[in-house]
């Protein structure tokens, strides 16, 4: 092992003797140790030479002694966990120490053993957290929200201002907005963002079934049902729970989440025991909950309880200005994932798409994006091809011609009308030169003269010759 990648371990002690044995033993285990004698040559050495663990004693000589080491440590002067050491501890000096931060208390006459357990325990403690944190950074790199117009910058702070808290938020919107993002940023920047982020939807459940599903059931509480399951608040615990599309619970899964969240115990389906559950409840919906309530379909006293924070997520109609970097954000994705190469859209054709009003919102756009990079066959992008892509529109401009969606009819006028923009396009890219264009393209000059006169576009090509 190179001088590097060993552990960096400081010991702190004005006992020179003990010092040396412990220096000597830690380097054969294969750890990089460095002594001090007291306090301030303690703190000094934190600063220059980083460890990952301190072995500090308690009672040392001189203006600090090792709780005003810790005390100073714990400050922010390293990301080094310390182990406390005294020949004269009590109960109450281990408490406090901890308290303090110290990551635990060895009494003297040190055991070697138990100092070598204590420290492998407290290197893989540190490893598990670096990774958890390389995960959770990378993860919320993947959830961002993206946006810059006024109500998504609203929307991020209302979000960063209410993670920490612990209680219900209510998270309304259109189909496809994003509702479901922005419970995961919410999880994720949460105390329990260590924790498991459970997803239940009514979308994809029989409101039958919902009680079930979140609760749980005991072995033979149906037919079929031959082992107990877990319902998705046990699944959840110390997590958080995201109910998408709320008004789908059936009337007894709403009378048995609000005593679930009343008493934070449940009972699984043909259970009698209640077991204890601590889980953050975050719900979706596109319905509007007050009316949901106020005809009787929803519990008002469980909506108030769900809903003590309310999170509105703007339709992509109200950003218009964002769709330029989903657009990039979605065909980065399909890039990296598919393994294809990166097209250009022109500027008409990035104006066009913010022109749409994408009825499914964001959902719809990410899809779109996909259907455009599997469906066009070059890497420039223009107007005519999200329109052979399918976006449906009024109309759709492309080198002074218009044409619906719907009149193309079957595949055959799709496919035809996508050839003739494509001819188009690719002959005034070459300055109206056909020979040069067929061969580009790969067709006999003779062959594309004949797809110009059978389409009639003459009149649409720049300088044909």
């Amino acid at each position: 092992m190179d001088e590097q990648s060993k552990p960096k371990v400081l010991i702190v002690d004005d006992e020179g003797p003990i010092r040396q044995v412990l220096s000597a033993a830690l380097k054969d285990e294969g750890y990089d140790v460095r002594d001090a004698e007291n306090g301030e040559m303690g703190l000094q050495l934190i600063r220059e030479f980083q460890p990952e663990v301190v072995l500090l004693d308690i009672w040392m000589p001189g203006k600090l002694d090792g709780m005003a080491v810790l005390l100073e440590a714990r400050k922010g002067l390293a990301n080094a966990d310390i182990v406390m050491m005294s020949g004269h501890g009590t109960i109450e000096t281990a408490v406090r120490a901890t308290r303090l931060g110290a990551w635990d208390f060895i009494e003297k006459p040190l055991s070697m053993d138990k100092m070598i357990v204590t420290l492998q325990n407290l290197l893989a403690y540190r490893l598990e957290k670096a990774e958890k944190i390389f995960l959770l950074n990378r993860l919320r790199k993947n959830i961002a929200i993206l946006g810059e117009a006024l109500p998504m910058l609203e929307l991020k702070e209302k979000i960063s201002t209410l993670a920490p808290k612990n209680h219900g938020i209510l998270i309304r919107g259109e189909v496809g907005v994003g509702k479901e993002l922005v419970a995961q940023n919410i999880h994720y920047l949460s105390s329990r963002s260590g924790r498991a982020f459970v997803e239940f939807s009514m979308n994809f459940t029989a409101s039958e079934l919902a009680q079930a599903e979140l609760f749980g059931y005991e072995k033979g509480y149906f037919p079929g049902a031959d082992k107990t399951k877990k319902g998705r608040l046990e699944l959840a615990h110390l997590g958080t729970l995201f109910i998408d599309e709320l008004a789908g619970l059936s009337e007894e899964a709403q009378l048995h989440l609000l005593e679930y969240l009343k008493t934070k115990s449940l009972m699984r389906l043909g259970g009698e025991q209640k077991i204890e559950v601590d889980v953050r409840v975050l719900a979706s919906s596109s319905k509007n909950m007050e009316d949901e309530v106020r005809t009787g379909r929803f519990n008002k006293e469980l909506y108030e309880l769900l809903n003590l924070s309310l999170l509105v997520v703007p339709s992509l109609r109200e950003r218009r200005g964002d769709i330029p970097a989903l657009l990039n954000h979605f065909a980065d994705q399909y890039v990296r994932e598919g393994n294809a190469n990166r097209k250009t859209f022109s500027a008409d054709a990035i104006q066009f798409m913010q022109d749409y009003p994408w009825p499914a919102n964001v959902r719809e756009l990410r899809n779109f994006v996909e259907r455009v990079y599997i469906l066009t066959p070059g890497d420039y992008v223009d107007v005519h091809d999200l329109h052979f892509a399918g976006l449906e529109a009024k109309s759709v401009k492309s080198k002074g011609t218009y044409q619906s969606t719907a009149e193309l009819g079957s595949f055959r006028d799709a496919r035809a009308d996508f050839e003739k923009q494509y001819l188009i396009r690719k002959i005034n890219e070459n300055g109206g030169n056909i020979t040069r264009t067929a061969e580009l393209i790969g067709l006999e000059r003779s062959y594309l003269h004949r797809k110009i006169k059978s389409y009639g576009i003459d009149s649409l090509i720049k300088g044909i010759g």
